[in-house]
């Protein structure tokens, strides 16, 4: 029962302190508040990086993690699924493998829609037409008898996509695209251009524009023939692989890479998205947004810092008045640990409603598509407290300079 009772002196005594941290913050109404302000835009900074990072990263996620695979080749020099790229025969090679229940292919091309709005006969000038302005979008496409999804949206409209020249719509796209949803939802259909082929769009589904696509259209792998050439279909982008039920997923994977030429790299599906992840961690802008959250993380230490220095000095004769009574700098120090802990709490505050606010905007308005989630917020909040407590801990070394004598010199 000892240890228990000390242990409640302890919490006791460090709520009791609490009040003078907060004193001595509020003393400075002006300089409390400045201080909140700082905070909180140290923390709208880190939310704004750290929110166009997830986004990111999570962007080139979607697509892996929406196929409905056991296993996944690419091409063993392709660092990412876009930039894969090997022979349809080896589909036939792994359809015979023992515990390879079916081998789909999958492909996937950069592709310029025109936005049908540009097609109006105002796109033309004296000199004649205007070559409309394109916007890159994904191409997905695949043999509607074998589907690779595992979105009920794209899987229940798979007879659509056996027509010329239809295809699926991601209403999730750019508005800048054109307002394609809108045009299926009205009159059944929308018709533009795709890599400088006539489309008719008729049947919409959810995935998401990513950082690098405005937008993503599904179509059969016959009329992705049609569109780029049939010699296309002789290079798959991703086979899907379905297994046997039952069977032993290291044990195919094995016999893949046994039989397979070296060119061909198998992957789970984790180890897919992952791979998505690394890739894209390479890229400049994942540098600059973690870039730019380490500037929010010393931006806030500065500020706190300067705060606490401040008031620290400021109080100087009082802390050493305290010690001449017998206190010990580890008492004087919870004081200050206190003060920027009160500090961390009260910027997050506004911060975190800031940063809510700017995600709202950011995907209504400029149309990211990033959202506030509680890992983000619990990262920033970690962040946030590692940050006002390493502000703290620095303030403490002038807090050790108080000395008792200096009150009767």
């Amino acid at each position: 029962m000892k240890p228990i009772y000390l242990l409640f002196q302890k919490i006791n005594s460090y709520l009791r302190r609490t009040p003078v941290a907060w004193l001595q913050l509020s003393y400075q109404k002006v300089r409390l508040l400045v201080a909140i302000l700082g905070v909180a835009f140290s923390i709208i900074l880190i939310f704004t990086q750290l929110g166009l990072r997830a986004m990111l990263f999570d962007g080139v996620t979607i697509l892996p993690e929406n196929l409905n695979g056991d296993l996944y080749l690419l091409s063993s020099y392709a660092e990412s699924m876009e930039y894969s790229s090997f022979p349809s025969i080896y589909l036939y090679q792994v359809d015979a493998i023992e515990g390879v229940a079916d081998a789909r292919p999958l492909y996937l091309e950069r592709g310029e829609w025109v936005n049908p709005n540009l097609l109006e006969p105002s796109t033309e000038n004296k000199d004649g037409a205007v070559p409309p302005k394109s916007s890159d979008v994904q191409i997905i496409a695949f043999n509607p008898t074998k589907p690779v999804f595992k979105l009920p949206e794209i899987n229940q409209q798979l007879d659509l996509l056996s027509a010329p020249g239809v295809i699926l719509y991601d209403r999730l796209a750019k508005s800048e695209l054109g307002n394609i949803p809108q045009l299926v939802k009205s009159q059944g259909f929308a018709s533009s251009i795709l890599d400088n082929r006539r489309v008719t769009v008729l049947g919409l589904f959810s995935l998401s524009s990513t950082f690098d696509y405005k937008g993503v259209t599904v179509m059969s792998d016959w009329n992705y023939g049609q569109m780029e050439g049939v010699d296309v279909l002789e290079a798959v982008t991703v086979g899907v692989l379905s297994l046997e039920p039952g069977a032993n997923r290291q044990a195919v994977i094995k016999q893949i890479q046994e039989n397979l030429s070296k060119d061909i790299k198998v992957l789970t599906p984790e180890a897919l998205a992952q791979g998505e992840r690394d890739f894209v961690a390479t890229w400049p802008e994942g540098k600059i947004f973690n870039f730019g959250t380490v500037i929010g993380f010393m931006v806030g230490i500065v500020i706190v810092y300067q705060v606490i220095y401040t008031d620290v000095s400021e109080h100087l004769p009082e802390y050493a008045t305290l010690k001449a009574m017998g206190y010990k700098d580890r008492d004087l120090s919870l004081v200050v640990l206190q003060e920027s802990l009160i500090l961390a709490i009260m910027g997050f505050i506004p911060g975190y409603l800031a940063s809510y606010g700017i995600y709202y905007l950011m995907a209504k308005f400029i149309e990211v598509p990033v959202s506030m989630d509680l890992g983000i917020a619990l990262q920033v909040f970690a962040l946030n407290i590692l940050m006002c407590t390493l502000s703290g801990a620095i303030a403490i070394k002038k807090l050790r300079t108080a000395d008792p004598a200096d009150i009767f010199s």
